[in-house]
């Protein structure tokens, strides 16, 4: 039997197979993600969400670009080993963001609503944080929170 002619017999089955292992892989990447839980005290309750760590310059730089999705009750943590002032942007970042600047004691030090997408304008902390965390644009608001709330994840020490 020729190449061709299993080719054609077979391609269906073939294109299929290659399918299912191009999806299960990437549900083992997503599986394998983690995800650890935070918590936001706001003046309407407690709000937990699963984070993912940004703590390496390279989870840092990417950060959350190129997603087209993230679920409500997701965000990432940026950790810092020192309390500097820092800036974001928004570069190839598809979804609108609310940035949280947090201090190392786990207190709120500032929100930014809603931060538009694909700009490259730099958005800073307003002084000294220990980490930010993303959320979906208008999740901040929508739990009430403001600056002087606390964040409660193992990162940072009350």
């Amino acid at each position: 039997m020729s190449w061709r002619a299993l080719s054609s017999r077979a391609a269906p089955a073939l294109v299929a197979a290659l399918v299912w292992l191009a999806f299960a892989s990437v549900c083992a990447a997503t599986r394998a993600e983690a995800f650890e839980s935070l918590t936001i005290a706001t003046a309407t309750g407690d709000h937990v969400f699963s984070v993912e760590i940004a703590a390496t310059p390279e989870t840092r730089e990417r950060g959350l670009m190129y997603r087209r999705f993230m679920p409500q009750d997701r965000g990432m943590l940026f950790e810092f080993d020192r309390d500097d002032p820092v800036a974001f942007w928004m570069r190839n970042t598809l979804i609108p963001l609310d940035m949280v600047f947090i201090a190392r004691n786990g207190r709120v030090t500032r929100v930014v609503d809603r931060a538009e997408p694909l700009s490259e304008t730099p958005i800073p902390s307003g002084g000294p944080c220990a980490a930010v965390l993303e959320l979906n644009g208008g999740v901040a608001a929508a739990i009430g929170l403001r600056a002087g709330d606390a964040v409660r994840h193992p990162f940072f020490k009350p």
